[in-house]
This record gives structure tokens, sequence and C-alpha cells, in this order.
């Protein structure tokens, strides 16, 4: 069940459904484990263990999941949680409309170069259809440069360093005003 689509030119169709533990297990594990992914914090689980994992977020109504494809080929997994149901929430204030999100691309070579700057903003744009969400959490680790390289360049603005359960987080907002101001529809052009 596809739960978002949007073109995006010179690319495709990006859609996002849902995870489903039991069908989605190998290929999430496939990624996960990538030493590359090593931020992700899944790199020993096993298939079972993955499978858990999103089966448990499965459960909950304040945290999401969803595979990212381009016509029709997986390419990322990209997860929603509302902050004050998380860990996150405990570490900073956090104001009505705040929304957070996690975002794994494992594109196929071809498509990997410049794809976080297209669908980075896609996504964006699925958070932000609700108009009860004012702002965009994100806390990568510290350490992940090429995340907090990307962070900046869509527009997140740099708070305080946080320390979560499993790693030194720097924690960072995009704000609706910001991001409809850097991305204007074609309504609002």
């Amino acid at each position: 069940m596809v739960t978002y689509r949007e073109h995006l030119p010179g690319l495709g169709d990006l859609t996002l459904e849902p995870v489903r533990p039991d069908r989605d297990a190998e290929l999430l594990h496939g990624w996960v484990t990538l030493p590359r992914n090593g931020f992700w914090g899944m790199g020993g689980h096993s298939v079972d263990d993955v499978r858990a994992v999103y089966a448990f977020v499965d459960g909950l109504d304040t945290h999401h999941a969803y595979l990212i494809h381009l016509d029709g080929e997986p390419v990322g997994l990209f997860q929603t949680y509302q902050p004050e149901a998380d860990p996150v929430g405990e570490r900073y204030p956090v104001r009505p409309g705040d929304v957070g999100m996690h975002l794994l691309l494992n594109p196929p070579r071809g498509l990997a170069r410049g794809l976080t700057a297209v669908v980075g903003p896609a996504l964006a744009r699925f958070l932000l259809r609700d108009p009860a969400a004012r702002r965009i959490v994100v806390e990568p680790d510290v350490r992940n440069e090429a995340a907090l390289r990307r962070v900046r360049a869509e527009g997140f603005t740099f708070d305080a360093e946080i320390d979560m359960p499993d790693k030194r987080a720097q924690l960072a907002f995009l704000t609706r005003e910001r991001f409809e101001a850097d991305h204007p529809t074609p309504e609002t052009a």
C-alpha cells in the first residue's frame, strides 16, 4: 500500500510504502549491516533481529517506517517519529508540531550521486503535508560527517549536541518556514 507518491523530475516516481517486517526484513538487513551504514546502529543484527525491531516499530502509533521506492525499485528506509514519545524528546524541549525523521538511502550505484538532495525535500514535503507539523527534528551521530553535511545543506539549524542511549548526536531543526522559503511550490513561487 503506497502512503505517498511524488514525481521527481529526472528520477521518476518516488513512493513511500510502510515497512512490512516479515516481507522486508531480509532487504533491510542487507542495508543496515553494510559497513557504510554503520551509523544506523544495526551492524551486528541478524535478519531475525531486524524483523523484530521493525515489528516493534510497526506496533507503535508514534513511530513509522517506510520503504522508499524510485519507479518501483527499493532505494531506502525512511523512519518518522513523534519526539515526545522517543528518547530524543527527553533531551530537548519538544514543541508542538515537532516531527522526527531518520533516513538511510541505499540506491543502485547509478542513482547514488545527488540522490539525497532530491529525495530529502520530497520527504520533507511528506512530513509537512500535515498542517500541524511545524518543525522537522533530526539527530545524526556527531561522527557522521556525511549526514551532518547533508543536514546543513538542507537548511537545518544546528542546536546542541546531545547524549542518546547509543550515540552522541547533533540535534538539528528545519522549520516549515525555512523549508518553504528554500523549496517554494509552483503555487507559492
